[in-house]
């Protein structure tokens, strides 16, 4: 198993290329789900559904899903919505910016949620 944050935190700082969490630092992208916060590694540029693959296997513990697209909003590509519909998982794609905080606060009110956030350069 990919070495991971065992269970949910918000996450406390974004950029630099990475993101803090429960008083760690990482370098790179991540995904929180429901097990866990792991190292995403995937290519912003070229999603494919397979780099969602977590998720659906975790979608019956998730009520929306947060996709942090980088520094701007952007529509993930058509295949990754088309399998994330098709498995049911209710998404909203934005600037991973807003997806941190959108996602801090829907933890913070209990909800069930979970983010994949490509890293950016600039973030607070």
């Amino acid at each position: 198993m990919t070495a991971h944050y065992p269970g949910r935190a918000v996450i406390d700082s974004y950029g630099a290329g990475g993101f803090g969490f429960a008083g760690m630092s990482h370098r790179g992208s991540i995904i929180a789900l429901p097990s866990g916060i792991y190292a995403w590694t995937v290519n912003p540029l070229a999603l494919t559904p397979a780099d969602f693959s977590m998720v659906v296997a975790e979608k019956a513990e998730i009520d929306l899903f947060l996709i942090g697209m980088g520094p701007e909003m952007a529509r993930p590509p058509k295949p990754v919505r088309d399998a994330l519909e098709a498995a049911g998982v209710m998404y909203d794609a934005m600037a991973t910016g807003h997806a941190v905080s959108t996602f801090n606060l829907l933890l913070e009110e209990k909800r069930r949620v979970a983010a994949a956030l490509i890293a950016v350069e600039f973030g607070a």
